[in-house]
């Protein structure tokens, strides 16, 4: 041993693969059947009183959102890094509800540096705080300008639609076929019979919305949306992984039975919808007529 000791090495263990949990699957479509409805007759509410449905909804999510984050990010000052979080990004959505897209984009990068100036003060990590602005109000931005668009309505339920179908097919396929691991490094219960089922079904659900919709965009054209859709999906689902086992967390928080935080639920609807929200810019230029 030469007289001295060996460093010790810094071993990493993951969570075992968990079986499939039907139990677990009840609780997701409970929680699904009480969300859907709230989400879709936001979406479509656009007529007084009810026009306030989906800013209101959003306001939401984003205090959630930023009080998950903050606790997650910031341990030692949840509360101050949450409200600042919280505020700079309703800043940002609120100026975009109004038509001026390009100060909202201004405000949003304004809020992510003064919330990184709070959290330095506060013992936090600056860039913690300034990455939550940005993670929760980019998708936010996207969002309402999607939403504002022409036909914005069926522009907005397809990417939901898209999210929710490759989730679901996801889960269900990788659980039933199992096979290799996607990345088991940072998502040990993700396999890629899953993901090649959620690009699948994220691809169908995007031709059978265009159709319905009766949108300048052939099918072929949306069931590549669809595909986009899916990998931005399933990348902001292994990106959130990440950001958890860099926090060390399980979970976000316990909100939604069967999900976790509201984080870990719409973690890829916040990927896709920047996603989409490109490919309806893209169309409207012309791309997919």
């Amino acid at each position: 041993m030469n007289g001295a000791s060996a460093a010790p090495r810094l071993v990493t263990y993951l969570p075992p693969a968990k079986r499939f949990d039907w139990s677990n699957l009840g609780v997701r479509v409970l929680s699904a059947t009480v969300l859907v409805p709230v989400v879709l007759g936001a979406i479509w509410a656009d007529q007084p009183p009810l026009n306030w449905l989906f800013l209101i909804m959003l306001a939401v999510a984003v205090a959630l959102l930023a009080i998950e984050w903050a606790g997650m990010s910031a341990p030692l000052a949840p509360i101050r890094v949450a409200f600042v979080v919280a505020l700079a990004v309703l800043t940002g959505l609120f100026i975009a509800d109004t038509g001026a897209t390009a100060l909202a984009w201004a405000a949003t990068s304004i809020g992510a540096v003064t919330a990184a100036l709070i959290a330095r003060g506060v013992a936090e990590r600056p860039a913690d705080a300034a990455l939550g602005v940005i993670y929760i109000g980019v998708p936010g931005l996207c969002l309402i300008w999607l939403r504002s668009t022409d036909q914005g309505q069926w522009w907005t339920l397809m990417l939901f639609a898209i999210t929710w179908s490759a989730d679901i097919a996801a889960y269900a396929v990788g659980n039933a076929l199992k096979g290799p691991k996607l990345w088991p490094r940072f998502s040990p219960n993700k396999t890629w019979s899953g993901f090649f089922g959620g690009l699948l079904a994220a691809m169908v659900t995007g031709a059978l919305v265009a159709a319905q919709a009766r949108f300048q965009l052939n099918l072929t054209a949306a069931a590549f949306v669809g595909l986009a859709g899916g990998l931005a999906t399933m990348g902001g689902d292994l990106w959130e992984s990440m950001l958890k086992r860099r926090f060390g967390v399980k979970d976000s928080g316990d909100l939604i039975p069967g999900h976790g935080g509201l984080l870990d639920r719409v973690d890829g609807l916040m990927f896709a919808v920047v996603i989409i929200a490109g490919a309806r810019l893209v169309n409207h230029l012309g791309w997919g007529h």
